[in-house]
């Protein structure tokens, strides 16, 4: 091995010279027992990533509104008290949100079941501390989401 390879390989990460080694760490999702695309296969992070912008948006809107009757300085706190009711309401009784829902993605359960809503208020609350919703395992799943045993899938 030539001082390229260890150079290369230091860029490439971890995983590459893992798989180079023969590791197979199979599709994302695949140790959930989840399908490899279509319904039912991990959401994209894109999709998710999306999917909060829009549902942040929208409480955004709701906030300065309705709530804060279009005072923006008002409205920023209110954001995210509506966001966490809107979250922990709808993720545990129906598993989406506006945004999830009009980009086709569900929160459950591992197994498959409804989240429920103490899940739901334990992973919003995760959420709204970014850090955990942002450090992801293997199957790309937030600390939030492992947290309370859910995962995000593509409907």
């Amino acid at each position: 091995m030539d001082n390229r390879d260890v150079i290369g390989s230091w860029i490439e990460g971890p995983k590459a010279a893992a798989e180079r080694m023969g590791v197979d760490f199979g599709y994302r999702g695949q140790r959930l027992g989840l399908p490899q695309d279509g319904p039912g296969s991990i959401a994209p992070v894109g999709r998710r990533i999306a999917a909060l912008f829009i549902d942040w948006g929208l409480c955004a809107l709701i906030a300065y509104g309705l709530i804060a009757h279009r005072d923006a300085a008002a409205a920023n706190p209110w954001t995210t008290v509506v966001f966490g009711l809107m979250s922990v309401l709808l993720l545990g009784t129906i598993g989406t949100t506006p945004g999830k829902r009009l980009l086709r993605l569900r929160v459950v359960k591992e197994d498959g079941g409804p989240l429920g809503l103490g899940a739901a208020v334990l992973r919003t609350l995760l959420l709204l501390l970014v850090v955990p919703a942002v450090v992801w395992d293997r199957d790309t799943r937030g600390m939030h989401d492992r947290a309370v045993k859910a995962v995000q899938i593509r409907m």
